[in-house]
């Protein structure tokens, strides 16, 4: 038996020009591929704390549009270009997550797409 792809896509320019959704969902399982705080005007949201805050807020929408939610998220993976960033970004995840407590991992990259942009985010959800 086959299972179903269902794609989600944001909008985001970059889906087209590369050839990706910014989520699937297979079964239970949802992978938000990674995910830039980009504001609805295509800007960058300003600072570390707004652009993990953005990005979340459009991972959130991905996985309400799978059928699912940010409580059924098991594991983030965030990309920053400044490890110096690590405390705004972490208030972010923290307070959009609390005790959800997702497994998380935090690498350090020399770039983004844009140099606007100082962190992707990805999250995988198993919804119950």
């Amino acid at each position: 038996m086959a299972l179903t792809r269902m794609k989600i896509s944001s909008g985001s320019p970059w889906e087209s020009t590369f050839g990706y959704s910014r989520a699937v969902r297979v079964g239970d399982q949802v992978f938000v591929g990674a995910t830039v705080g980009r504001n609805p005007d295509g800007s960058a949201a300003t600072g570390p704390y707004a652009q993990a805050r953005r990005a979340l807020e459009i991972i959130a929408t991905a996985l309400i549009e799978a059928g699912g939610s940010l409580d059924d998220v098991v594991r983030t993976r965030i990309f920053v270009t400044d490890f110096g960033d690590f405390d705004e970004i972490a208030r972010a995840h923290r307070e959009v997550f609390g005790e959800i407590r997702p497994a998380t991992s935090m690498v350090q990259t020399s770039a983004l797409i844009e140099p606007a942009y100082v962190l992707e985010i990805e999250a995988d959800a198993v919804i119950g």
